[in-house]
């Protein structure tokens, strides 16, 4: 049965052309509509088409409390109204069109800012218990939900340039790592990024007593508790990039990457120690992170406002796959979510931390929190993004639905 659907979009263009569609969508009742095609006015963009949504849904429910959908022709986001999103991909409106709908991915609050004492230059959150971040007062700092600091690390007489928290695999303790202008790496058994232009590796021995040690403070009430940790040596050097190496992943144990100030991103072989691929891009790199489909993109940003995805699995080409542009200054952090093969953020100079989908070439949020440069950003318990930059304030933005 055919239904005619009047919505505030179509009030204001009664002549509206009307296009018959059929709502889908993989999630479970009671977010499901009914198969059956309707007749929807063709100016309606994705708030009118989600008006819809939650029109049929409150039809079948009366109970149902309307919330946001994305909407997906063909496999691609719908951002521009449903007549001109036809006519750009010569779609013939002249069939029932089959349109899929999902939640929409964008944060729903802010929580209060934590502070620190300067510029806040890192942050890891892959531990869904706490928050690591890095600051230019030389120390890294343990923040738990409601920005209570539990934990300073206390060592480096530099800024802390980049935290990261080393899988605990069932431990008592997890163990963390900081990197820092002192030209120092703390408490760390995994790769780090040099301004020598070179990749080191580094092991740590926790029974070598002789080691030297840096304090990590506790804060418990008025009482600070010491708990001593040891400094590891390098054990194998990458040699290669000809500019400051800034930014490194480790995503698989025999696979590294890296981007440097020479323009380049670069693939090594963990047990050959030698460079596998190159991709140039032509700007001096700040950041890269690896995941998207099969765990094998990589997303680069730099020294202009765009964001680059390049899929090695494609030989022969240095051309990225992806690249979007909405930022207006450089690019100084990006992060894929790891649970999404189609979202990631960003962070950029502009003060902005966006949110992209690689289905369509707009930001799907933009997170204003901070009024100056934003140096670090990353996704926290699955639902979260926090970043951190030079108004020295780590930002959660938190209720992002990722499907």
């Amino acid at each position: 049965m055919d239904m005619n659907i009047e919505t505030p979009e179509d009030q204001n263009e009664e002549n509206s052309r009307r296009v018959q569609v059929r709502f889908k969508t993989k999630l479970k009742p009671p977010q499901k509509v009914p198969s059956n095609s309707i007749a929807i006015p063709s100016n309606l963009t994705r708030f009118g088409l989600s008006s819809v949504v939650n029109n049929l849904l409150q039809a079948v429910n009366p109970e149902w409390k309307s919330e946001p959908f994305d909407f997906l022709i063909n496999g691609e986001l719908v951002r521009m109204s449903l007549e001109q999103f036809l006519l750009a991909k010569g779609i013939s409106a002249e069939k029932v069109l089959e349109i899929e709908y999902i939640k929409a991915v964008a944060p729903q609050k802010e929580e209060e800012p934590s502070l620190h004492d300067d510029w806040v230059s890192a942050v890891d959150g892959s531990n869904p218990g706490f928050i690591l971040t890095g600051c230019y007062d030389n120390l890294g700092r343990v923040w738990k939900a409601g920005g209570v600091c539990t934990h300073i690390l206390e060592g480096h007489c530099g800024a802390v340039s980049s935290v990261n928290i080393i899988k605990s695999d069932g431990l008592k303790y997890v163990t963390v790592a900081t990197a820092s202008k002192d030209q120092t790496l703390r408490l760390w058994k995994v790769c780090s990024g040099s301004w020598d232009c070179t990749i080191s590796l580094w092991r740590t021995n926790d029974s070598d007593a002789a080691g030297n040690q840096v304090s990590i403070k506790k804060r418990k009430g008025n009482n600070q508790v010491e708990e001593p940790q040891l400094e590891g040596e390098a054990i194998s050097t990458l040699v290669g990039h000809t500019q400051c190496v800034s930014s490194v992943v480790w995503p698989q144990q025999e696979t590294i990457y890296s981007a440097s100030w020479d323009h380049s991103v670069r693939t090594w072989d963990v047990e050959m120690g030698k460079d596998l691929s190159d991709i140039f891009c032509g700007k001096a790199l700040n950041c890269i992170d690896i995941g998207g489909e099969g765990s094998a993109l990589i997303a680069a940003g730099g020294s202009d406002p765009i964001l680059r995805i390049w899929d090695p699995r494609k030989p022969g080409t240095s051309a990225p796959v992806f690249q979007f542009s909405s930022h207006n200054s450089w690019i100084s952090a990006c992060k894929w979510h790891n649970k999404s093969w189609f979202h990631l953020i960003s962070a950029s100079y502009d003060g902005k931390v966006m949110l992209w989908d690689l289905r369509t070439a707009w930001p799907l949020s933009v997170i204003d929190s901070h009024k100056d440069k934003v140096l670090c950003a990353d996704w926290w318990r699955g639902d979260s993004v926090i970043s951190g930059g030079v108004d020295s304030k780590l930002c959660v933005s938190s209720g992002v639905s990722i499907q």
